[in-house]
């Protein structure tokens, strides 16, 4: 993954006109961003005209876009903030002015969805975090990738993320797809793993905010090391098997639970070196 651009070479952008594609959790909150970095949104568009119309009436000048068929409200970028499976129909629907920039917010997608489309210059302006209905997103701090087909289009879209982020960086479809799988890993995962842990402290009436000092810790020091694998702990990593038994036995209910725990462990002894055997016969701490 490259380091972000230094700050000398960052392009000072003029403001921007933005057609906005979608009014979900990612569109919601990068709109007024974009607003709040001297840039305005032209339009907004989603598949429910209601959600469209709130998200426009909050931004100055911007307007609801209902027909697809007619060409949309011109602008220096149109972005697609829609899922991944609507961005090639989307595409598809729409009809784009010539020499359109038209940039997708995906991780997994390539560049390559844009093939065929010649009318169009595409690009990507992928943010990497988690976006949820409520909590604000310092947009600052929040990493975002760029990668375009053409110099043009690349000057205009690193321009537009610069605007918003201190950490950009141009990043090609396929290291982009393996950010995007190791953040599915350390946000997605990860939360899925706490829901789990919640629920099997729910089960025992005890409550959730005992493992917060323990999350907290695990994160900052996972965060502070050279590599997580190295500061692992558990009893999977000092293959303890009495514990791991009694662990399972305590998951026995919960087959789905258990397979997940299975995997995992055979995950962490797989990172480790050979087991040496203990001079006092007592498995290591």
């Amino acid at each position: 993954m490259g380091s972000p651009l230094a700050d000398s070479a960052r392009p000072r952008p003029n403001p921007l006109r933005v057609g906005l594609f979608g009014a979900g959790r990612v569109a919601a909150q990068l709109a007024p961003a974009l607003v709040a970095a001297g840039h305005a949104v032209a339009f907004v568009w989603s598949r429910q005209p209601a959600t469209a119309g709130a998200l426009a009436a909050a931004l100055p000048g911007a307007r609801v876009l209902t027909d697809l068929k007619a060409a949309p409200p011109p602008a220096d970028v149109y972005l697609l903030a829609v899922p991944d499976a609507a961005v090639g129909p989307l595409l598809a629907a729409v009809a784009w002015p010539a020499g359109a920039l038209v940039a997708h917010l995906a991780g997994a997608l390539p560049l390559a969805v844009f093939d065929g489309r010649p009318a169009v210059r595409g690009g990507v302006l992928y943010p990497l975090q988690t976006f949820s209905a409520g909590r604000a997103v310092d947009w600052a701090a929040v990493p975002l990738c760029v990668e375009a087909a053409g110099a043009d289009a690349q000057a205009r879209l690193l321009a537009l993320a610069h605007s918003l982020s201190a950490d950009v960086r141009l990043l090609a479809s396929a290291d982009r797809l393996r950010l995007h799988v190791a953040a599915v890993f350390a946000n997605n995962f990860t939360n899925h793993l706490l829901g789990i842990a919640d629920a099997l402290l729910a089960e025992a009436g005890l409550p959730a905010a005992l493992l917060a000092p323990l999350v907290r810790e695990t994160v900052a020091k996972a965060l502070a090391a050279g590599s997580p694998f190295g500061v692992q702990t558990g009893p999977a990593a000092r293959r303890d098997a009495p514990t791991l038994a009694a662990h399972r036995t305590a998951l026995a209910a919960h087959t789905v639970w258990l397979d997940v725990y299975n995997q995992l462990t055979n995950s962490i002894q797989a990172q480790l070196p050979p087991a040496a055997e203990p001079a006092n016969g007592f498995p290591q701490l």
